[in-house]
C-alpha cells in the first residue's frame, strides 16, 4: 500500500463509523491536542527550558519528542555543545520509551541492579543520566523532554522545571 491507498482506507472507515452512527450520536474521534505534542506547543515548553537555563547561565540543546520518542523539536543555544544534539534527541527517546526520567533510570542501571547493560540496547539510544523527563498531561503521557549541556545535575534540574511548566504550557495554548 501506498501513502494515498492508506489515507483512502481511513477515510473509508471514518465513513463507515459516521454512517453506523446515523440516527444516534457519532462516534467519539479525540481531536483534542492537551493529549498530543504538538509543534507549538514543543516550542513554548523549550523557550521555558531554554529560559531556565539562562538563568542558570548554561548553554543547553532542548529537545521535545512525541509520546513515541520522535522528536518534533529541538532547539540549540548558542555556545551549547555539539554533542549535546543527540544527547538530548536521545534522552526523550528514552524517557518517552520507558516512560520514566533518565535520572531514575540512572540508579536501576548502576551495576548489580536490574536495567544494568540497558544502555548498550536500542542501537545506542538510552541514556542513564539526568535530563530526560516524560511530559504529562492529565493522567496521559504526551510526550518527553530533553536536556543536555550542563552538568548531569543543571540537566536534570533544568528537565525536572521543564516536567513541571509543562502542565501551564499546555493549559495556555
Amino acid at each position: 500500500m501506498n501513502e494515498q491507498d492508506i489515507t483512502n482506507a481511513v477515510k473509508s472507515v471514518l465513513e463507515q463509523m459516521k454512517e453506523a452512527g446515523s440516527g444516534t450520536e457519532a462516534p467519539h474521534i479525540c481531536q483534542c491536542k492537551k493529549h498530543r505534542m504538538t509543534l507549538a506547543l514543543a516550542n513554548a515548553l523549550i523557550e521555558k527550558v531554554k529560559a531556565k537555563a539562562s538563568e542558570m547561565g548554561v548553554d543547553i540543546v532542548a529537545a521535545v519528542s512525541d509520546k513515541s520518542g520522535r522528536p518534533v523539536a529541538v532547539q540549540c543555544m548558542d555556545g551549547a555543545f555539539i554533542a549535546s544534539f543527540d544527547i538530548a534527541v536521545n534522552k526523550t527517546y528514552t524517557s518517552a520509551s520507558l516512560k520514566m526520567s533518565t535520572a531514575q533510570l540512572a540508579k536501576l542501571s548502576q551495576p548489580g541492579q536490574d536495567l544494568y547493560g540497558i544502555q548498550f540496547t536500542n542501537g545506542g539510544k538510552i541514556v542513564i543520566f539526568g535530563g530526560g523527563e516524560v511530559l504529562e498531561y492529565d493522567g496521559h503521557i504526551v510526550g518527553a523532554l530533553g536536556v543536555s549541556g550542563g552538568t548531569a545535575e543543571q540537566d536534570t534540574e533544568i528537565a525536572a522545571y521543564g516536567k513541571e511548566v509543562f502542565k501551564e504550557v499546555i493549559e495556555c495554548l
